[in-house]
């Protein structure tokens, strides 16, 4: 969900409506985390920056290229 419709969800909702969300959203990361063994989250976290910077490194070696193209032009 993009950022203006969260915003125009926010909007709609009473005050009091949003506490409560924002409370079992807590809540339900807490259980979460109890479910989980104690070093998932620290690899899932690894794994997430890990995937970030192979996308990073696709994006770069992309602009590389069309610079190279651009050159040789």
């Amino acid at each position: 969900m993009n950022e203006e419709k969260r915003k125009a969800m926010r909007d709609k909702l009473p005050p009091e409506a949003l506490e409560h969300m924002k409370a079992a959203r807590e809540e339900m990361r807490k259980s979460m985390e109890a479910i989980l063994p104690p070093g998932f989250l620290e690899h899932r976290r690894t794994a997430r920056k890990e995937m970030l910077m192979a996308f990073r490194s696709l994006i770069d070696a992309a602009i590389e290229k069309t610079e190279e193209k651009s050159k040789a032009s």
